[in-house]
This record gives C-alpha cells, structure tokens and sequence, in this order.
C-alpha cells in the first residue's frame, strides 16, 4: 500500500470524528465547499514556491496539496481508488489524444 493510500484511509477514518480530536475532522466538519478552499489555498502556495524556485518550500507545499486533495475528494464521497483508475485509463495514451477524446462542452 503506498503512503498516499494509507493517508486516505486514515483521513476517511477521520469522517465523523470529533472535529477537536483531530485537525481532519475539523475540515470535514466545516464542509465540502471549505475543503475545496483549502485545497485551492495550498495549491497555489504550491505554484508560488515553484515560480520562486523554492525547492524546500515546494516539497513542504506540495506535501500539504497532497494531503488537502484526498481530503477534498473524501469530502465529495469520490474514492482515490476511482482517481487512480482514471490515472490508470490514461496511461499510454498522449495527452493531446486524451483531451481530444473528451465530451465537447
């Protein structure tokens, strides 16, 4: 099991907790809509220690992202397993012809 499947399961573990016992249950107490924010603030502290080629800022933001993106899908009921699945149908297949293939909308 990878590190990000293992910290999936502990922050759906977290649904339903007690948002004072634990830093992941309070985002989910405050709601999917502020999980989304969350995960929008920390990607873009992301991109801006990527613009200033800050690399250790950038692994420590980048880590956060990581951790705020599952939190936001669990928040949204979607399963990573379901994300990686679609990683995974994406694989092989160029970029330019994956983005072609998409419902026009």
């Amino acid at each position: 099991m990878s590190v990000l499947a293992r910290l999936d399961a502990v922050i759906r573990s977290r649904k339903g907790a007690d948002p004072a016992s634990s830093h992941t249950a309070k985002l989910f107490a405050k709601g999917p809509r502020k999980c989304a924010q969350k995960f929008g603030e920390e990607a873009v502290e992301a991109v801006i220690a990527a613009a200033a080629n800050d690399r250790a800022e950038l692994k420590s933001e980048a880590a956060d992202t990581l951790y705020h993106l599952l939190v936001m899908l669990a928040a949204r009921d979607v399963p990573f397993g379901e994300v990686l699945a679609e990683l995974e149908r994406r694989e092989g297949v160029s970029g330019v012809a994956e983005k072609a293939s998409r419902p026009k909308g």
